[in-house]
């Protein structure tokens, strides 16, 4: 086995696709064909009788009437909903599109000028606090102090001690 993987770590194991455990996969197997086989047959059974209701020809198990009728109002319902889906869909999608362009392309999102001071300002502060760019660059490990932690809302105060919050 390689140093590689050695240290790769296994995040999950499933014993269905370990070797052995010969039961486990046959069950899991079985109960994983007879779920399919609970969800094709009735398919099977519900399309091949519909069909047949238009061609006598074609085998069928059952040609109630009354399951014909509901096929096709199931059928109406669906077509309704997914129209109504599609309407709704492409509606929101021009919608937002037009109001993209009206608003957002219009506006920008913040202050260029304060985004500037922002910067400045930030960078000014990290240097006080941390020290300079290029030493926290080329540090290999810095212990940061219990006093050099920052609030949660300390940087909100130092833009608003600047003048220069746009978040207001």
């Amino acid at each position: 086995m390689s140093k590689k993987q050695k240290n790769k770590q296994q995040l999950y194991t499933d014993e269905y696709f370990e070797k052995g455990h010969w039961l486990l996969k046959i069950r899991q197997t079985l109960m994983s064909l007879i779920g399919w086989l609970a969800v094709i047959i009735p398919i099977v059974i519900t399309v091949t009788s519909f069909w047949a209701s238009f061609n006598p020809k074609v085998p069928h198990i059952w040609s109630y009437p009354e399951g014909i009728l509901e096929i096709k109002f199931i059928g109406v319902i669906l077509l309704f909903a997914f129209v109504m889906s599609g309407i709704f869909s492409i509606s929101m999608t021009i919608i937002q599109n037009r109001k993209r362009q009206r608003l957002v392309q219009q506006w920008p999102t913040f202050n260029p000028i304060n985004q500037k001071k922002r910067e400045n300002t930030i960078d000014i502060f990290i240097d006080k606090r941390f020290g300079n760019k290029e030493f926290r660059e080329n540090v290999r490990t810095y212990n940061v102090q219990p006093e050099q932690n920052l609030d949660t809302d300390e940087i909100h105060k130092l833009y608003d001690e600047h003048h220069i919050n746009d978040l207001d």
